[in-house]
């Protein structure tokens, strides 16, 4: 994981934890649709700024294990 990566996957994981505390979000299946939204709007707005996908990303040379 490279740092735009990083970067995107910890945005993600902060807007889902901020909804999901906002929205009193109970039972897993709900969080898991919260998860899965808020993870589809991140993408997209990488799209729609141009940014490369993650998918399309180089593995980085170096790998920590």
């Amino acid at each position: 994981m490279n740092e735009d990566e990083l970067v995107a996957n910890l945005f993600r994981i902060n807007q889902t934890k901020q909804r999901l505390i906002r929205d009193n979000v109970k039972g897993e299946n709900n969080a898991k649709a919260v998860h899965y939204e808020v993870g589809k709007k991140v993408r997209k707005a990488i799209q729609d700024i141009g940014g490369m996908m993650p998918e399309e990303m180089p593995t980085p040379k170096k790998i920590l294990k």
